[in-house]
């Protein structure tokens, strides 16, 4: 059984919630490409991955592989971007916390880390069994 409290009758509104709809996306939108742009500039484990993805966006739109393959293809890409995002995150966040070395600070790096290691290696097997055959049978051809 759920029993429905109202809201507390002191509780203040957030000043950081204040934007609504149209202008609430915007801010949101800014915030997002901020953030991008920090990434890009500060996180040279990003630029990696950013430079690997530039290889590899193309490469999956342009090889003769299925729909669904591409989504694949292009998914597994993203999805690294996306982990060393948030690992970027977490480890920004540890940092501000405090910059001394502390056991849990370098277990929740090390996490984030592993999240972007597994999706790495989901990358290159996705690679690997999707557009490895592909890309054998291109060569095999263009050669004989």
């Amino acid at each position: 059984m759920f029993i429905d409290h109202p809201p507390p009758r002191d509780k203040q509104p957030n000043p950081y919630k204040g934007n609504r709809g149209v202008m609430r996306a915007w801010r949101a939108l800014k915030y997002s490409l901020s953030g991008f742009k920090f990434a890009v500039f500060e996180e040279s484990a990003f630029r990696q991955e950013l430079a690997l993805a530039a290889i590899l966006l193309p490469a999956a739109i342009f090889l003769p592989v299925t729909a669904v393959e591409r989504v694949l293809l292009i998914g597994s890409v993203l999805l690294v971007l996306i982990i060393e995002l948030v690992n970027s995150s977490i480890e920004a966040a540890i940092d501000r916390i405090s910059l001394e070395r502390h056991e849990l600070s370098k277990r929740a790096k090390d996490f984030g880390s592993a999240a972007v290691l597994v999706a790495l290696g989901l990358c290159l097997l996705t690679w690997a069994s999707l557009a490895g055959p592909v890309i054998a049978d291109l060569v095999r051809t263009a050669l004989f």
